[in-house]
């Protein structure tokens, strides 16, 4: 820029400056008049002021500048070409795109060791929940196989004990069924015996005599009967000596009308003689029967 050019602007820009002070001197003043009005009574009045912009030499009584001449004209000079941005120097250029390849690598790494780690996670979360669910499965098969085998042994114990209780009642009814044969087989021997020492007491020779006299008394000899004859004669009596059955099992001699006669002797002889010893009542006797001598 001419150096004229030069003192040109910096005077204008001189004199706008002062503009600009007396501009905010004058707004100072009414800010501090309307100020000082507000708070005073009597009202002060104020001037209007106008400014002027003028020129610095003005102010200090300079005289303009005489003016110059013009410069010669001077050929332009050319104008210098635009430029782009430097080209980048391919070292660099390597350099920054193994940097983004390893950052872009790291961060696919990272990535990818983020998702390993998540597989793995969930991996191990499902592995865990498989192993709580075969255990509790495997608990829960043993629980159940254990109440099974529990049920067996307690019916088997059920069982067992029944069967025990059943052998054991069968081995005492058996017991007592034996007990009982054995109590009868007392008593039948020992009636046996008593009976057999009964028969062969004299009080049954007694008792049996006085029967066979009665029935001797009562017989009523048939013609066709022959002397020195023996009968055996079952008789069936009831407590009083009532006779109730006659049989005439055999005779040395005779005929039917002898047996028959020997049957009505002892019809007529009932009732017959009681025993002195009610011991040796009986109710089947087995007699002989003789005809009276004489």
């Amino acid at each position: 820029m001419p150096p004229r050019q030069k003192s040109l602007t910096k005077g204008r820009w001189r004199a706008v400056a002062l503009s600009v002070l007396l501009h905010a001197a004058i707004v100072a003043a009414a800010v501090y008049g309307w100020f000082t009005w507000k708070h005073k009574s009597p009202p002060m009045d104020t001037l209007a002021i106008q400014a002027t912009v003028v020129d610095e030499r003005a102010l200090k009584n300079l005289a303009p500048p005489k003016p110059e001449p013009p410069p010669e004209p001077k050929p332009p000079e050319p104008e210098p070409e635009e430029q782009g941005p430097p080209a980048p120097d391919p070292a660099e250029v390597e350099k920054r795109k193994q940097e983004e390849q390893q950052k872009l690598e790291e961060q696919q790494k990272a990535e990818e060791q983020k998702k390993a780690e998540e597989q793995k996670a969930e991996q191990e979360r499902l592995d865990n929940e498989k192993k709580e669910a075969e255990k509790q499965a495997a608990a829960k098969a043993a629980a159940e196989k254990a109440a099974a085998e529990k049920a067996v042994a307690e019916k088997k114990a059920a069982e067992k004990k029944k069967a025990d209780e059943a052998a054991a009642a069968k081995k005492a009814a058996e017991e007592k069924a034996r007990q009982a044969a054995q109590a009868e087989l007392r008593r039948s021997m020992e009636a046996e015996e008593r009976n057999t020492a009964l028969l062969s007491s004299s009080e049954m020779a007694q008792w049996k005599a006085q029967i066979e006299a009665k029935i001797q008394a009562n017989w009523i000899k048939p013609p066709s009967a022959q002397t020195g004859f023996e009968c055996i004669v079952r008789v069936t009596q009831v407590p009083g000596g009532e006779v109730t059955a006659v049989k005439v099992d055999s005779c040395t001699g005779g005929d039917a009308a002898l047996r028959e006669s020997v049957e009505n002797a002892v019809y007529r002889a009932s009732p017959l003689p009681s025993p002195s010893n009610p011991a040796l009542f009986y109710r089947d006797l087995v007699l002989t029967f003789k005809p009276p001598s004489g």
